[in-house]
């Protein structure tokens, strides 16, 4: 009766437990290079399934039945301690069982044991090496361990078992879509829901790689389709809202967020997103609230740093902004925008070494950017003498082509001397964007030599109207530091 009962209603069961030996996925981090991420299917919770047919209420429930209920309760508020604690509970001969086996190890993962895990899986494949729900766990594994090529021939080695485990396709297709081949993963995506049409994953995941094609329309079809399926999951509301962002459809994108966030308030992509439509709508102050709960979610994620900096930088709050262009330094050195931000706002306040040392680390992280060296130069003369920076000012040069504005306007920096060769190169360069760059750090180079014919430049800049160019706030506060009234002639002379 014991071994019935293992392989009948304990696996009817088992349904409670399905997430947890599924490879889901969250999404990856940005590039270094912009703030903007491009994350793949959002980090997701499994769909809670209905209640099996003909089981008793949870307070009737005994025996091995009875101890998995009480299980997935505890599940459910994220206690795996306690939950690992109630396999010791059922029955010796049952809690043998390869099924029971599983769950345990299927728990052990999600509270992050997975070297235990592993040991119970491992004898279960000793035994049993073709047992495709050990295998799914092991896949689930290796994904934590960041093991993506081992993980990778896990579910190939599953599907190959069973080509129609739909788990181990969409945990293929997930894969595939990290790395961008969308049309692998739209076939797993499909073949896991021509085996399961009303597969959640399935559905999010398929819409997310039409969503990556523009075929817009489909995902929102597919995505509606989970929403109605799964109304108490909220990966597909916040991969729809992606979708109604895309389409400026700014309103229905915060609408399905807010309804996502109420599912699950402490999902740190959610909160993110959310913070970015409300940017895109203006609304900065509450958008700064959004990003202040992802931060709390996840408070080593840098990129709600990212986003509160610079809602405070442009709001006025400099001392606010400071400290999380700081938070990003730390947490995301290589994020070199931090440090661009961090030494822009040393340099209003008037910290001139704090301010180098910021241009510094973001030369050291791109070298290719002349302004950053510039910036370093010029706040170091301030701070010390004005030949200290001519070593590093060397090394500069060396990286940029001699007869580029960029070389001659380092020369400058470190000769103190050609600025009349320097004007005339600035007057003649037929680049909007480049003039307004390169006049604003000679002005600053004149500002620094103490001489009044700095005013000119910052106000030819400011007669550009080149607000894109990231001089344009440094000059904005020039002008505003010097008096200089609109109208001031901005010709160079």
């Amino acid at each position: 009766m014991k071994k019935a009962l293992v392989s009948g209603t304990i696996l009817a069961l088992a349904a409670i437990f399905a997430g947890l030996a599924s490879c889901r996925t969250v999404p990856g981090e940005p590039p270094p290079s912009a703030p903007a991420e491009k994350p793949g299917i959002s980090a997701r919770a499994e769909p809670e399934p209905a209640r099996e047919p003909g089981l008793q209420p949870e307070a009737e429930l005994s025996g091995t039945v009875g101890v998995l209920t009480r299980m997935s309760a505890l599940l459910n508020r994220g206690d795996y301690d306690g939950a690992i604690a109630l396999f010791d509970e059922i029955d010796p001969e049952e809690a043998a069982a390869a099924e029971i086996q599983i769950l345990k190890a299927s728990v052990l993962v999600s509270a992050r044991r997975g070297r235990d895990a592993r040991a119970i899986v491992d004898g279960i494949l000793a035994r049993e090496g073709g047992n495709t729900d050990a295998l799914l766990v092991l896949a689930n594994i290796l994904l934590a361990e960041g093991k993506e090529r081992e993980q990778k021939q896990t579910l190939e080695k599953i599907v190959k078992i069973d080509p129609a485990h739909v788990d181990a396709l969409v945990g293929l297709g997930d894969i595939a879509l990290r790395a961008n081949s969308y049309r692998n993963a739209a076939s797993f995506f499909d073949k896991a829901l021509a085996a399961a049409p009303q597969n959640g994953y399935a559905l999010v995941g398929r819409a997310g790689v039409y969503r990556y094609n523009k075929n817009y329309q489909k995902a929102t079809e597919l995505l509606s389709q989970a929403i109605g399926l799964y109304p108490g999951w909220a990966a597909p509301l916040s991969e729809r809202a992606r979708v109604y962002r895309i389409n400026g459809a700014l309103p229905d994108a915060a609408a399905d967020l807010r309804a996502a966030k109420a599912l699950d308030p402490g999902n740190f992509w959610i909160s993110h997103d959310l913070g970015k439509v409300l940017i895109d709508m203006n609304r900065k102050a509450e958008a700064l609230e959004e990003f202040d709960r992802a931060r709390d979610a996840e408070p080593d994620n840098f990129l709600s740093y990212v986003y509160t900096a610079g809602i405070k930088d442009e709001l006025g709050d400099y001392d606010g902004a400071e400290e999380d262009y700081e938070a990003v330094t730390r947490l995301k050195p290589e994020y070199y925008f931090a440090f661009e931000g961090l030494g822009t706002i040393k340099m209003k306040k008037g910290r001139w070494a704090e301010a180098k040392d910021a241009f510094l680390k973001a030369y050291q992280y791109a070298p290719e950017e002349t302004a950053y060296a510039l910036l370093a130069a010029a706040n170091w003369m301030r701070a010390e003498r004005l030949q200290s920076p001519r070593a590093f000012l060397e090394g500069a040069m060396r990286k940029v082509p001699r007869e580029s504005l960029d070389y001659y306007m380092l020369r400058l920096y470190h000769d103190l001397n050609g600025d009349t060769d320097v004007a005339g190169r600035v007057d003649r360069e037929r680049s909007r964007v480049t003039k307004a760059r390169m006049a604003y750090y000679l002005g600053l180079y004149y500002e620094i030599r103490g001489s009044i014919i700095a005013d000119r430049y910052y106000t030819l800049v400011r007669d550009m109207d080149q607000k894109a160019v990231p001089e344009w706030r440094l000059n904005e506060w020039a002008i505003s530091s010097r008096n200089l009234a609109e109208g001031t002639p901005g010709r160079a002379p």
